[in-house]
């Protein structure tokens, strides 16, 4: 690996510092797991660090492309490799558009400082409609017959709380099932996590949100 610097020969390139450089992510990834490092790096920076596994994944890519593929005669690991990328970018690329769509929504009815933003009967019990309001996402659950908004941001890792759904009376994040209080915002003891919630009312049918976050908890 130290003796190759063929850095303009394709066939001849050094593939090893790629795989290398991978390797050094992924363990920095692994060794920050903990929630111990989430408190003291602070959610962004643990968040931003762990971002890194797509430029981990890219370098896992190139390692093997100009690595061991090019000595195989056998074109299946080439087709298996260059799928698998193609569609997980695709994947990732159609997800992005639709929340960018999302994102960019413009809710033009407003009144008492609500906006309009949906009918009651496009909700469906226990589970969330998520609304950017003033460039603030906003998850609006249906629990009991009853509307609840609270900001969509986790304040564990930052997970979509609006793509979770009620358990046992509580707003679940799909990604570590950590739990909020629908009325309030707050964590069901002994936890303390807090988020913000926003007011909400329905008018002939019409679900209105006030943008203005009430304090968390």
């Amino acid at each position: 690996m130290a003796g190759n610097a063929r850095y303009a020969s394709l066939a001849q390139f050094p593939f090893e510092p790629l795989g290398l450089a991978a390797l050094g992510i992924l363990f920095l990834m692994a060794a920050t797991s903990h929630d111990f490092w989430l408190h003291n790096l602070s959610p962004k920076v643990w968040k931003t660090l762990h971002m890194f596994v797509y430029l981990a994944y890219l370098l896992v890519i190139m390692h093997v492309m100009l690595g061991v593929v090019q000595y195989e005669t056998n074109p299946v690991f080439f087709v298996i490799i260059v799928a698998g990328a193609v569609t997980l970018i695709t994947l990732h690329l159609i997800a992005g558009k639709k929340e960018v769509k999302k994102d960019n929504e413009r809710f033009l009815l407003k009144k008492d400082g609500f906006v309009f933003v949906a009918k009651t009967n496009e909700f469906i019990e226990s589970r969330a409609k998520i609304f950017c309001v003033d460039k603030e996402r906003i998850a609006v659950y249906l629990h009991e017959g009853k509307l609840y908004a609270i900001h969509n941001v986790c304040k564990h890792q930052g997970g979509p709380l609006g793509e979770g759904k009620i358990l046992d009376g509580c707003i679940t994040c799909p990604w570590h099932g950590y739990q909020y209080l629908p009325h309030n915002g707050q964590s069901p003891p002994p936890f303390h996590e807090k988020v913000n919630t926003y007011d909400v009312k329905v008018v002939d049918g019409e679900v209105w949100l006030n943008p203005k976050p009430n304090p968390e908890g």
